[in-house]
């Protein structure tokens, strides 16, 4: 009868630390999301930047660091019509090892459980310290996560939280990426964060 006794006892420990566990976890991750998510659980998308890179300069004519993102910049599609027009960059104060440049936009509150990259362009030689409408010699205009090619403005839901757009400039080591533009955003940002030498990011918002 001991033996009997002592598994039921086991088994009973063991749904007991199943239910503490199970109600921790639930405590925890409340299926609402955590306040001020907009109902849905956020988790911080690590960031492929090797902590040894530097930091230099962007700046937009169109765009200020913590500023919203203007209407002409808005997609024009997924429900809004905007101009989809690019948002213009320049930079300055790179290392002077650069051997090429890419550019990405990431949201890291769309409600995907990954974010969404809605620019990407690479293989921007080192000479040029600009970005606008026309892609410079060489360099190639990525596919973003809508699987369209080069900028896609936000749109981010209707009644939705704040949703920030992360513009960021990476100086790279290499003169290409040797990647394709259908390359998928997560392929290609992977393939970069072995050659971040330095980066550059504005920050700007847009809610509706």
């Amino acid at each position: 009868m001991r033996a009997p006794i002592r598994a039921a006892a086991a088994l009973a420990a063991v749904a007991a630390v199943t239910t503490s566990v199970t109600t921790a976890n639930a405590d925890s991750h409340p299926h609402t999301g955590r306040a001020g998510d907009g109902g849905y659980g956020y988790t911080r998308v690590r960031q492929g930047v090797p902590d040894s890179a530097t930091r230099f300069k962007v700046t937009s004519p169109d765009i200020r660091n913590g500023g919203t993102i203007p209407a002409d910049s808005y997609a024009d599609s997924f429900g809004c019509s905007g101009a989809n027009q690019q948002i213009r960059l320049s930079w300055h104060g790179a290392p002077k090892d650069t051997r090429s440049y890419a550019v990405t936009m990431f949201d890291p509150d769309a409600p995907t459980g990954s974010g969404l990259w809605h620019w990407l362009t690479w293989d921007i030689p080192a000479t040029d310290t600009q970005l606008g409408a026309a892609l410079p010699t060489g360099a190639v205009a990525g596919t973003n996560g809508a699987g369209q090619t080069g900028y896609l403005g936000p749109c981010p839901p209707v009644g939705d939280i704040t949703h920030h757009y992360r513009i960021t400039v990476y100086a790279l080591d290499t003169p290409s990426l040797q990647l394709p533009a259908a390359t998928p955003a997560a392929i290609t940002t992977f393939t970069m964060s072995s050659h971040v030498i330095s980066t550059a990011t504005i920050t700007a918002t847009a809610r509706r």
